[in-house]
């Protein structure tokens, strides 16, 4: 049996009512099961919303989507709890009706983000260090 190796995962939502939490999915590409994102990891590290995700605004909702979505591509919860509030900012707060982004695009975010504050981000593959 071969075992696929999948570079990146596109996560993505789309507001499915006005209000309370709404779904956030996650698929390994470019061929993986589609399968929706728990935010029980992220409400371990910081509990924000405890209903779960929203986003397009700047409340905890958004918050608690974007610790989940940093612990769920570096897997390293120092680092999801440092930037997750400008990753709020710069990207979940600013979200429409649908939205997506991809692993790739948030390592490369971090990477600037690292370049710019100095903090270490020690562990997380593709980030270089210097």
């Amino acid at each position: 049996m071969t075992t696929k190796t999948y570079p990146e995962t596109k996560y993505w939502g789309k507001r499915i009512s006005e209000s309370g939490p709404q779904p956030v999915y996650k698929q390994l590409l470019p061929d993986g099961e589609t399968t929706q994102l728990s935010p029980a990891p992220s409400q371990k590290l910081y509990n924000h919303s405890p209903d779960g995700f929203q986003f397009g605004y700047g409340g905890s909702g958004p918050a608690q989507l974007a610790l989940a979505l940093l612990l769920d591509v570096t897997s390293l919860p120092e680092v999801a709890v440092a930037y997750h509030q400008d990753f709020k900012w710069e990207f979940v707060a600013s979200w429409g009706e649908e939205w997506s982004i991809t692993s790739q695009d948030i390592l490369e975010w971090l990477e600037s983000r690292h370049r710019s504050s100095k903090r270490a981000l020690r562990g997380i593959a593709g980030i270089e260090h210097g």
